[in-house]
C-alpha cells in the first residue's frame, strides 16, 4: 500500500514537472521523465522514513507498555509491508487459512534471520503478535521503538528470574485478550539454515495460559538482505501446518510439546528441500 502511494504520487510529479518544463512539446520527456521519477521516488521514501523517525522520536522506552498501540501497529505494517516489497521477496504461502478465527494463540516458528518477524507479523495482521525477542534487539535504532509499541517483550536468556517474568508477561497477555504472542523456539537465529534444538520452557506459555500453539515455517529468508544488494528477488516460502489445540497438550509436558512441534518443523522442511 505504502510503496503503491510513493510510486503514484512519484510518477504524479514527474509528469507534472516534465509538462511544466515543455519536455512532452519534444523527445525530452524520453530523459526527464525517468530522471524527475526516480529523484521524487527517493525523496517521497526519505520522507517516509523521517516521517517514521518523528514518531519513533515520540517512544518513551522506559514507560512501560501495557496496551498494544493501534497507531503504531498500522505503522508497524506499512512498513514492513513496504521492507518486503522494497526487498523484493515473494511469499509462498500456505496453510494461513488455518489461522484460528477467534481466541488468542502462540505462534511458534523457526528462525533463520532479521527478516522473520517481518514476515510473520504479515502473515498475521489480525492477530496482533506480541513478539518474545532477545534483550540485544532492544539497541536495534527505530526498531526498538516498534517493537515496544507493539508489545514486544525481551527476555534476558542468561537471566532465569528475568526470563520467567517474560514469560508470566506473555501469560497475562494471552489470557488477558491483549494480544497473540510469537516465538522461536531454537532461540538463536539458525547460521546453518536447519532446524535445531528447541528451549522448550516457552511451552509452558500455552500450557499455562490454555491457548492453541500455531506451528509455522519459514525457508529462505536468511538471503533476503543479500539478495537485495544484488537486486535479485528472494521466494520466501512460509507454510502454517497445524495448529495444536490445548485438549491436545493436555497431560503433556514442556519436552514432550516440544518433540512434537519440533518433528512436525523438521519434516516439513525436509520435505520442502527435497
Amino acid at each position: 500500500m505504502l510503496l503503491h502511494i510513493i510510486l503514484l504520487a512519484a510518477l504524479l510529479g514527474a509528469a507534472v514537472l516534465t509538462a511544466c518544463l515543455g519536455g512532452f512539446a519534444g523527445a525530452a520527456f524520453l530523459w526527464q521523465l525517468p530522471v524527475f521519477f526516480l529523484g521524487f521516488f527517493l525523496a517521497l521514501l526519505l520522507l517516509a522514513f523521517l516521517f517514521l523517525f518523528a514518531c519513533c522520536a515520540t517512544v518513551n522506552l522506559k514507560k512501560p507498555q501495557e496496551k498494544d498501540s493501534p497507531f503504531f501497529r498500522q505503522m508497524l505494517y506499512l512498513y514492513a509491508a513496504l521492507a518486503a516489497s522494497l526487498l523484493q521477496v515473494k511469499f509462498q504461502s500456505k496453510g494461513f487459512d488455518k489461522i484460528p478465527k477467534s481466541g488468542r494463540f502462540l505462534v511458534v516458528c523457526n528462525h533463520l534471520g532479521y527478516f522473520d518477524p517481518i514476515a510473520l507479523h504479515l502473515h498475521f495482521r489480525k492477530n496482533q503478535l506480541a513478539f518474545i525477542s532477545k534483550k540485544e534487539n532492544g539497541a536495534m535504532f527505530m526498531i526498538n521503538k516498534l517493537m515496544h509499541k507493539t508489545l514486544c517483550m525481551p527476555i534476558d536468556r542468561e537471566n532465569d528470574r528475568a526470563a520467567l517474568r517474560t514469560i508470566l508477561r506473555t501469560i497475562r497477555l494471552l489470557k488477558e485478550d491483549t494480544a497473540s504472542v510469537a516465538v522461536f523456539p531454537e532461540g538463536y537465529t539458525s547460521l546453518d539454515g536447519k532446524l535445531h534444538e528447541f528451549r522448550n520452557g516457552v511451552f509452558k506459555i500455552a500450557l499455562k495460559a490454555n491457548v492453541p500453539i500455531v506451528v509455522c515455517t519459514i525457508q529462505n529468508s536468511q538471503y533476503v538482505f543479500h539478495n537485495a544488494l544484488r537486486l535479485r528477488r528472494t521466494v520466501v516460502p512460509m507454510e502454517l501446518m497445524a495448529v495444536l489445540q490445548p485438549e491436545e497438550l493436555q497431560g503433556k509436558n514442556t519436552i514432550e510439546i516440544g518433540r512434537i512441534v519440533h518433528d512436525l518443523m523438521a519434516k516439513n522442511l525436509e520435505t520442502a528441500g527435497n
